[in-house]
């Protein structure tokens, strides 16, 4: 055991909770603060959302999570277990589908936290609301949270820490498209972050923008009921296939939009339009962190962070847990890439949908790096790494806001923590799971969750092996 440090760990969400448990297993004395009542981050249905339903007002009431009442994962189960607690299917339990309901997720992030003694860690209930450096000789910062007396009333509260870890995702600060005559459009506009169900877009002419899972579960819920679906996307990638409706349709971007309601895509249709839904992804938004312009987030890059981790000024005493994601967008977005050339990469990116177990590699990383069981480079060594890696991006032509979306460097990326950490690779059966994403919907269609024989298709790629 190394050395021991009092930890503060924001947000109890799936990265929050793996960095607490690495963190103790280290020694460390570890404090997770949390603004909900109860563990789950993301995965904590709640049936109403932001009192501004686009995401705009910054001083609108938030609701974490984006849930919607039937969503599902997109990853089979045996995707989401952790290193060394898999996601079972329990024998009477509520939810035995492969690719279960966000109940049963959340049953399983409750059942991690209860079994690794984590609950009594967690701060429920509070809201932090400053994270900075106090000390830089001693590296102690201050967290400050709140926690509310009663409806109009908060008590703030300051302590003291040696260290931080950032947990807290970002899919909260929804991410809106922009279009001319947005603002003044007179329809309703929500993002996807705000839908919970169906029924109010009854008769209602909807136009979705966006081509990701969220779109497609959004699409085969509302068009039943709505009067007609318009979906405008970037490319003609086969993520939806608007032709298994009866009144669904497929554009080219929103154009603009005016006054009377009308809505024009940029292949020239103009629609009469009720509801604009955006399921136009997140942002990373830190409001609460004070580093004096060293962490900044630009285009949805944060940064400077050596290994999507730490700041190198400030490295070990702040990290981030959990930035890293699944960039399947920029893949399906890039009309240049043919559907076989995407499966392909894909098949190289081995770790790339098990986003659970790379947020585990991650923080078992920061914790033993906290410890000084595990060295980081020197932090000049650390900010030439950021900067190649930015130097790298720009030459191929990649936007900032795909910085933490590894794509095809994302089995590079998982091989090198697990490096770090002497784990060897995991095998080739769970590291596979990416391809049902791409490869189920194709195949498949909407309905690859209760089509697609999971089980089958783990069999055949360990008998590979």
């Amino acid at each position: 055991m190394g050395e021991s440090y009092k930890v503060a760990v924001i947000g109890a969400g799936i990265a929050g909770l793996l960095t607490a448990r690495e963190l103790q297993r280290e020694g460390h004395h570890v404090t997770v603060f949390e603004k909900a009542t109860k563990v789950g981050g993301n995965w904590i249905y709640s049936q109403r959302g932001d009192t501004d339903p686009l995401g705009l007002d910054p001083n609108r009431e938030i609701v974490h999570s984006s849930l919607y009442k039937s969503l599902r994962t997109n990853l089979p189960r045996q995707a989401m277990s952790f290193l060394d607690y898999p996601f079972l299917k329990k024998e009477g339990g509520d939810d035995q589908r492969t690719f279960p309901g966000h109940e049963e997720v959340l049953r399983f992030i409750e059942g991690f936290a209860r079994d690794f003694g984590l609950m009594e860690l967690i701060q429920f209930g509070h809201q932090v609301i400053r994270v900075e450096l106090v000390d830089e000789v001693t590296h102690e910062w201050v967290v400050e949270s709140r926690t509310r007396e009663t409806e109009s009333t908060w008590e703030s509260k300051e302590e003291l820490f040696e260290a931080v870890v950032i947990c807290t995702g970002k899919e909260t600060e929804p991410n809106i498209s922009e279009f001319p005559g947005r603002d003044s459009w007179p329809g309703l506009q929500i993002h996807s972050h705000n839908y919970r169900t169906p029924e109010q877009f009854e008769n209602k002419v909807v136009v979705l923008i966006g081509n990701g899972p969220s779109a497609v579960d959004l699409l085969k819920e509302i068009s039943p009921l709505a009067k007609q679906v318009h979906v405008a996307v970037r490319s003609s990638f086969p993520m939806l296939r608007v032709d298994n409706y009866d009144k669904a349709w497929q554009h080219s971007m929103i154009e603009c939009t005016h006054k009377d309601g009308k809505v024009v895509f940029q292949d020239g249709a103009i629609v009469d339009a009720d509801v604009i839904i955006h399921c136009t992804g997140y942002k990373y938004h830190y409001p609460f962190l004070k580093s004096n312009g060293i962490v900044t987030v630009d285009d949805n890059r944060v940064g400077p962070m050596y290994k999507h981790a730490f700041p190198p000024s400030l490295a070990p005493w702040l990290s981030f847990v959990g930035l890293t994601n699944r960039d399947l967008a920029y893949l399906m977005l890039s009309q240049s890439i043919e559907l076989n050339v995407l499966i392909s990469i894909l098949k190289k990116c081995v770790y790339q949908a098990v986003v659970f177990r790379v947020m585990e590699l991650q923080a078992r990383w920061v914790a033993k790096v906290l410890s000084g069981t595990v060295e980081l480079p020197s932090q000049e060594a650390m900010s030439s790494s950021v900067e190649q890696l930015y130097s790298e991006m720009e030459k191929k032509g990649l936007p900032k806001n795909h910085t933490h979306g590894l794509m095809e460097a994302e089995v590079e990326y998982a091989s090198w923590l697990a490096a770090q950490l002497n784990i060897k690779p995991l095998k080739r059966w769970k590291e596979l799971t990416v391809v049902s994403i791409v490869k189920g919907v194709v195949q498949y269609g909407e309905n690859f969750r209760d089509t697609w024989d999971i089980d089958k298709w783990m069999q055949e790629i360990d008998s590979s092996d």
